[in-house]
C-alpha cells in the first residue's frame, strides 16, 4: 500500500464527539448543534469579522451619515453570523451528504452518519432562515436588499466545487457580504470604502480556504470534485502572498476612504505578519497543519477589529 500524507500527518478532523456539545447538549439536540459547526466556531468568526470590521469604519467620526448604537449592530451581527453560518453549513451538508460519507474528514457529520435526515435537515435549515431573517428586517433598506441579495450566494456556494477549479472564490463572495451589509446596516449606504472592504475580504479568504482545501486534495481527485488547491497544486505557496498582499492592500484603501487613523495601521501591520508567517510556514502536505493554519486566521480578524476600534474610540 502506498503511503500518503494524510497517513503520515494522521487524521485531520476538527469533528468531535467529546467537547462541549457532546458533554452539556441533550442528546437530541447534539447532532443538530454539529449540522449548525456550534461546535467549531472557526466559521462564525470568519463569516463576522467582515461586517464588525465594516460596522467600525463606517461609524468614524470622519464619515458622514447617521451613527446608530454601534454595541446593537455589533450584537445583531453576532447573532446573525452565528445563525446564518450554521444555516449554510447545513444547506452544505444536505447538498454535499454523499460527497461528504466518502471523504475522510467528513463522513461522521451528522447527515452521512445517520443522526439527521434529510427532512429533518431542511426543516432544521428554514428555522435558522427565519431567526436571520427576524434579524435582517432590523436593518436599514439598503441593508435589508443586501441581505436578501446574498441569498442567491448562499444557495449557488455548494455547487461550485462541481463545475469550477475555483469554489474558494465563491465562498469569498458569500462569506465576505457582511462588509457590504455592515456598512449598509451603519449608514443605510455602501460607498466605495465599503466595496474596498469586500474585496479584501474575498482575496482574504482565497488564501485561507485554499489552505483548508489542501486538506482534502486526495480525496477530492479520488471523488471528481474540484477545489483552488488542486488547482494550484505546488505553486499554492507564491499565490498564498499574492491573495495576502492583495487582501492587506485593499483593506488599507478601505481604511484611507473611511478616514482610518494609525489603529487601524497598526492592525494592518500585524494582520499582515500573521498573513506572511501562515503563508511562509504552511505544510501544504500537512492536513493537521493546513488545518491551524487556517484557524490562525481569527487573530488576522481579531487585529483588524482592535485597530478599528481604536480608532473608533480615539474619535
Amino acid at each position: 500500500m502506498i503511503e500518503t500524507a494524510r497517513d503520515r500527518a494522521g487524521p485531520a478532523t476538527d469533528i468531535r464527539h467529546d467537547g462541549w456539545v457532546g458533554r452539556w447538549l441533550p442528546p437530541a439536540f447534539q447532532p443538530y448543534a454539529r449540522l449548525a459547526r456550534l461546535d467549531r466556531p472557526i466559521g462564525t468568526w470568519l463569516l463576522l469579522f467582515p461586517g464588525w470590521w465594516a460596522i467600525l469604519l463606517a461609524t468614524l467620526p470622519a464619515t458622514d451619515g447617521p451613527r446608530p448604537p454601534v454595541w446593537w449592530l455589533t450584537l445583531l451581527f453576532a447573532i446573525g453570523a452565528l445563525v446564518m453560518r450554521g444555516a449554510g453549513c447545513t444547506l452544505n451538508d444536505i447538498v454535499d451528504r454523499d460527497f461528504d460519507g466518502r471523504v475522510a474528514r467528513t463522513r461522521t457529520r451528522p447527515i452521512p452518519a445517520g443522526e439527521v435526515s434529510v427532512r429533518q435537515a431542511v426543516a432544521f435549515l428554514g428555522l435558522q432562515c427565519l431567526v436571520g431573517l427576524l434579524i435582517l428586517v432590523q436593518l436599514p433598506r439598503t441593508a435589508i436588499l443586501l441581505g436578501v441579495g446574498v441569498l442567491a450566494l448562499i444557495a449557488i456556494y455548494p455547487f461550485m466545487k462541481r463545475v469550477t477549479w475555483w469554489p474558494q472564490l465563491f465562498l469569498g463572495l458569500t462569506f465576505n457580504w457582511g462588509a457590504l451589509l455592515g456598512w449598509a446596516a451603519a449608514t443605510d449606504t455602501a460607498p466605495p470604502a465599503a466595496i474596498l472592504l469586500y474585496a479584501g475580504g474575498i482575496a482574504w479568504t482565497l488564501g485561507y480556504d485554499t489552505i483548508y482545501a489542501h486538506q482534502d486534495k486526495e480525496d477530492d481527485v479520488r471523488i471528481g470534485v474540484k477545489s483552488s488547491a488542486l488547482a494550484l497544486g505546488a505553486a499554492t505557496r507564491p499565490w498564498l502572498f499574492v491573495f495576502y498582499a492583495a487582501a492587506i492592500g485593499l483593506f488599507a484603501a478601505a481604511g484611507w476612504m473611511a478616514g482610518a487613523g494609525w489603529g487601524w495601521a497598526g492592525g494592518l501591520i500585524v494582520a499582515a505578519l500573521l498573513l506572511c508567517h501562515q503563508a511562509a510556514t504552511v505544510d501544504i502536505d500537512n492536513p493537521a497543519d493546513c488545518l491551524r493554519h487556517m484557524h490562525a486566521n481569527r487573530w488576522v480578524g481579531w487585529a483588524l477589529f482592535l485597530g478599528a476600534l481604536l480608532d473608533h474610540l480615539a474619535g
